[in-house]
């Protein structure tokens, strides 16, 4: 990966669990938290997401994806770690905190990214199919916007794709567990 405009990181190339890149112990630590939020998700049958947001290397907030679980479009991993976070620090604003989010953030989860004004983004793996940090969309670099903030790209990417393409295997063999699918939701989230 090389450095970009405003200190950014160009990102690696689409498909899973590309771009492994060495991290620090606490970086690679809050994302095995958001890893482990992922493996909750898959068990009460949600797409295997999990986010984490830190403040001066410390979880502030750990959510994984509840759309099924919640019955809410809009409850993936980055809304609810975000939301948590900002109830934590008792508002909206999360400057200087960063999200570890297991898999490239979609347009949703990237706009409450930059809403939130949160200083980095961390993710694990790309989304060839819905990424908005640079795979489909950009919204995380959109000179347009009042809020950029640095992305980076690769820590246990290979990790999160494994328990991401695990997921929809078991899903593809268990057509019961593929109800959502049946409703019209995406493969993606």
């Amino acid at each position: 990966m090389r450095a970009s405009r405003r200190g950014r990181v160009s990102r690696p190339p689409s498909g899973y669990g590309e771009a492994v890149t060495p991290r620090t112990a606490p970086e690679l630590e809050l994302m095995r938290l958001a890893i482990r939020e992922a493996e909750a998700a898959a068990a009460h049958g949600d797409v295997p997401i999990g986010a984490v947001v830190a403040r001066d290397g410390a979880a502030l907030s750990a959510a994984g994806n509840e759309r099924e679980l919640r019955g809410d479009p809009t409850a993936h991993a980055e809304v609810l770690a975000v939301r948590a976070a900002a109830e934590a620090l008792g508002g909206w604003r999360l400057a200087g905190c960063e999200i570890y989010v297991t898999l490239e953030p979609c347009a949703m989860c990237a706009g409450a990214i930059v809403l939130a004004r949160l200083d980095r983004v961390v993710y694990a793996t790309p989304d060839p199919k819905a990424g908005a940090a640079g795979s489909v969309l950009d919204i995380l670099g959109d000179p347009r916007l009042n809020h950029r903030p640095a992305v980076d790209a690769g820590p246990l990417g290979g990790e999160s794709a494994e328990l991401l393409r695990r997921f929809f295997a078991e899903r593809r063999q268990d057509p019961a567990s593929a109800s959502s699918r049946s409703r019209g939701e995406s493969a993606t989230r």
